[in-house]
């Protein structure tokens, strides 16, 4: 998987989730603290999102930040 795929992979396990509780990206980044246009770049896989990042975007979206990497696993397999 490339670093571009991971990114991707990343950012649809964001937009499934966020999906899921009927959420816009909006409403996300506002129970995230973030920017709803980088919540959107994430979704699209165009950021490398930070730690920090990655934990208000699970907060927010009321999971362990460790699941919203759970199908990445592939990239450092290969």
């Amino acid at each position: 998987m490339s670093e571009e795929s991971l990114l991707k992979a990343f950012g649809q396990n964001i937009c499934q989730l966020r999906k899921e509780l009927k959420l816009s990206q909006e409403q996300l980044a506002e129970r995230a603290q973030l920017d709803r246009t980088y919540v959107s770049s994430v979704e699209r896989g165009q950021r490398n999102i930070s730690l920090l990042n990655i934990c208000k975007l699970a907060a927010a979206l009321d999971v362990l930040p460790g699941s919203l990497l759970a199908n990445l696993g592939d990239f450092y397999e290969q």
